[in-house]
């Protein structure tokens, strides 16, 4: 037989996810362990050999491959505890060492509609001002989630490239970003060296903002910044040449203990590339001038050049270019910057950092993002009830 779990199938940003409250996942699946892994891969249809996850609604990108599950808060001043998980399609793992920015922009939302936020702090018409805990992380984010009639606003005319359809603008707020309890930059540098084999010695800028994200110039690698996804990720040479790169950057910032170790976990570094800006065709057809951006990024995720721009790494682009002598930062021209407005394969996005230097140390105060959000449905997800 088949069991149903109450779930919500949301777009959030430029992601695509099922959330759960925690208290209708099975008692088993309630804490983490085995149990709740084995459930989250069967809804996603995952581990697929295929790569396609047919049996299940996972969309066979990293970027529709995620699970969320939310509960009241138990930290004080918070509402809601927003725990994520990143679904691998082809292996048998969940990994949970990290957050999903895209994703954030519908946990506001959720925790407003199934009763997860006090009612009396909800205005029937304006901005509900939602406060979440990111368990993976521990860090508070804040999300303005736009209200009419007293239901949650998704529809709107808010456009986001990589998104198709405009909708209702949710802004998002991530409070001392760093990822982690350590510095911001783990080892002390603004830029350090790689040295991978196959590969060089390389230029690099490892950042703790968002996401722990490896960032790297794309001349070096012999790339220009303006690639889309089919330039790298139909050729499995250039996908491993970027993960030897992750892994050896997780190495350096200390993530890992020993390069096998990156095998597992695949969510965490981020690896990207910069450039200055330069005219090009998104992957929509749209062209971007390059008057109309600071740089160029692409970035990759669960081994895969994504299709657009992780909601966690834009808040490691924003914090690394607001910090002067960063790859970023110089790839965008150099200096002081509050804000900055990038290039990713589908357009451009602009998102807003404050960097404070501290007793010899940089420090992220915060980093602000307008993302959407939309239900496309909800109800109950099946899965075999031997299935954990």
């Amino acid at each position: 037989m088949q069991i149903k779990i109450p779930a919500v199938y949301y777009r959030g940003g430029t992601s695509k996810g099922v959330f759960f409250k925690r208290s209708d996942l099975p008692e088993a699946a309630q804490n983490p362990g085995e149990a709740r892994d084995k459930i989250l891969l069967r809804v996603l249809g995952s581990p697929d050999p295929y790569g396609k996850q047919i049996d299940g609604l996972g969309n066979a990108s990293s970027s529709t491959s995620k699970a969320v599950i939310l509960d009241k808060s138990s930290k004080e001043g918070h509402d809601v505890d927003y725990l994520f998980g990143q679904v691998s399609i082809d292996k048998p793992f969940v990994d949970w060492s990290g957050n999903c920015g895209n994703l954030t922009a519908a946990v506001g939302a959720f925790a407003i509609s199934n009763g997860l936020v006090y009612p009396g702090k909800i205005p029937s018409d304006g901005i509900c001002t939602v406060y979440i805990w990111q368990k993976n992380i521990s860090k508070t984010i804040i999300a303005h989630v736009p209200m009419k009639n007293g239901e949650v606003q998704e529809t709107g005319d808010f456009e986001l490239d990589g998104v198709t359809f405009p909708a209702a603008e949710v802004q998002i707020e991530f409070l001392d970003p760093a990822d982690g309890e350590g510095s911001m930059f783990p080892t002390g540098n603004l830029v350090d060296e790689l040295d991978v084999p196959g590969v060089g010695k390389l230029q690099a800028t490892l950042i703790n903002a968002g996401i722990p994200t490896v960032f790297v110039n794309a001349a070096d690698i012999g790339y220009t910044g303006k690639e889309l996804q089919d330039d790298i990720n139909n050729s499995t040479e250039k996908l491993e040449f970027f993960e030897k790169i992750r892994a050896y950057g997780a190495l350096k910032m200390g993530l890992i203990q020993d390069l096998g170790e990156a095998a597992i976990r695949q969510h965490t570094p981020k690896v990207a590339f910069v450039a200055p800006p330069q005219d090009y065709v998104s992957s929509s057809g749209k062209e971007v001038k390059a008057d109309d951006i600071d740089l160029l990024v692409r970035a990759l995720s669960m081994g895969k050049l994504h299709h657009a721009m992780m909601g966690t790494a834009s808040v490691a682009i924003a914090t690394a270019a607001a910090v002067p002598g960063t790859l970023v930062n110089l790839a965008a021209g150099g200096g002081e910057r509050e804000a900055v407005r990038f290039g990713h394969p589908s357009g451009t996005l602009r998102v807003g950092a404050a960097a404070v230097l501290e007793n010899g140390q940089w420090t992220a105060k915060k980093a602000v993002m307008s993302r959407s959000a939309r239900i496309i449905m909800e109800g109950w997800v099946r899965v075999p009830e031997d299935c954990f």
